[in-house]
Order: C-alpha cells, then sequence, then structure tokens
C-alpha cells in the first residue's frame, strides 16, 4: 500500500503562541509527529503543510518533504480538509491511504499506526479510521441544557442517576490519528467517511494540546508515557 502521512502545522495559535516547535520533552511538538510517522514500518511519504518559516526552520532537519500552504488556508477557521486537498494537489501523486497527525495529540506511537493500518488490510470495503478513547465520568448521561428558565435539562433522557459503571460507553475522538483512504477522501470530501471504524486508546494519556492547560497536562504526562512506549 501507498501510504502518505500529512503533518499540519499552522504558524498561529492564540492559546499556545509558537506552539507547534515548543518543546515537549527534548523536541519541538512537530517533530513528535514526524517521529510518529517515521517509526511506522508502513508510511511512504511524510510531508509537513505550513504557512509558517519558523516551522519550516524546524522541519527541514528531518529529511521530509515540506509544502508551504498559502494563507488562506492557514486561518484559524481554515479546514484541515482544504489543507489536505492543497497538499495532494501539490504533490500530484495517488495514494491508497492519507493519515493526518496532529502535532496537538503527540501521545502516540509508529507501533499504533501500523495497527491501524493493518485494518486496511483486513478489510477491503473500509474507508476509514478515527483513533479514539473509552470516556466513563465525562459522559453524555452527565451533561444537561439549560431551557428558558435556567433549569438544567439533561442532555439525554437515560441515565442520569446511573452509576458510571453502569452507563453504556461511550467513545471521544482524540485527535491522534485520522486515517482514510484517498478514494474516500476525494469522493466524500472528508476525513470522516461514511464507513468507518475505531482504534481504541488509553484514556489515561488523553492529550489535545489547544491552550496553556493542555500543554502543561502533556508536560507532566510525557515522561510517564514515554517511559511506558519505550518497553513495548
Amino acid at each position: 500500500m501507498k501510504i502518505l502521512a500529512i503533518i499540519p502545522a499552522r504558524g498561529g495559535s492564540k492559546g499556545v503562541p509558537g506552539k507547534n516547535i515548543k518543546l515537549l520533552g527534548d523536541k519541538p511538538l512537530i517533530v513528535h509527529a514526524i517521529d510518529c510517522a517515521k517509526e511506522s514500518k508502513m508510511i511512504s511519504s511524510i510531508v509537513v503543510t505550513t504557512d509558517s518559516v519558523e516551522i519550516i526552520n524546524v522541519v527541514e532537519k528531518e529529511n521530509i518533504s515540506i509544502i508551504t500552504r498559502p494563507d488562506n488556508l492557514a486561518k484559524d477557521d481554515s479546514p484541515v480538509v482544504n489543507a489536505v486537498k492543497h497538499a495532494l494537489d501539490v504533490l500530484k501523486t495517488d495514494f491508497d491511504l492519507l493519515v493526518l497527525l496532529q502535532p496537538t495529540a503527540p501521545l502516540r506511537s509508529g507501533q499504533q499506526l501500523d495497527e491501524i493500518i493493518d485494518m486496511f488490510k483486513k478489510d477491503a470495503a473500509l474507508e476509514g479510521v478515527i483513533s479514539v478513547v473509552p470516556m466513563d465520568d465525562i459522559h453524555p448521561a452527565r451533561m444537561y441544557n439549560l431551557d428558558d428558565h435556567n433549569n438544567l435539562i439533561p442532555y439525554i433522557d437515560s441515565g442520569e442517576s446511573l452509576r458510571r459503571q453502569d452507563l453504556a460507553p461511550v467513545y471521544y475522538r482524540n485527535g491522534c490519528f485520522y486515517v482514510i483512504t484517498q478514494k474516500a477522501f476525494l469522493e466524500q470530501n472528508t476525513l470522516m467517511p461514511q464507513y468507518k471504524k475505531p482504534y481504541v486508546m488509553d484514556p489515561n494519556w488523553l492529550v489535545n494540546i489547544d491552550n496553556k492547560r493542555d500543554f502543561a497536562l502533556a508536560t507532566l504526562l510525557y515522561d510517564d508515557w514515554k517511559d511506558e512506549n519505550s518497553n513495548n
């Protein structure tokens, strides 16, 4: 299979200035994403798409492809789908699978990525795999809307009084892996295709960096995650 790993990294970040090149442990955040792709035994090509000279200066040492993203594809509200399309247009190459590795979810491994790719080898009809974590306390049964009189209205009709262990499991996208066939991506114009399966990951390592609190949490978790991952 011909597989492209795409790492999207804008220069602008309001929550954590310079986020994508900020050090997590011993290396910039974006390098963690690059290393995940490099650790995989199945990735054919790796590309970083960015609008930032600073990010380019960091990434050019990694011996991978770099695509300079136009400003209109690097705004706060720019869909990542458009950045992926632009990368494919620039590369002018067909791939069997596209792998999106967001730098903001760094606690993942190349081995996990290869396990996901294996899922496609076992199911020829599969269009996508999305990484998720099971959630218990943070569960829709514990959530509410407010009515016009500021009353709590359960988000779902049942489960409000159930114990955590009695609730039906739900799963949350953790941002680590989005893997999709290029065919499904181009036909459906999304990274969330119709026929997709989960890759369930350990919720103990859930972190998706959007603000200073998230980065602080990632810093606290990183050493323990690294120690555990090195033993696998």
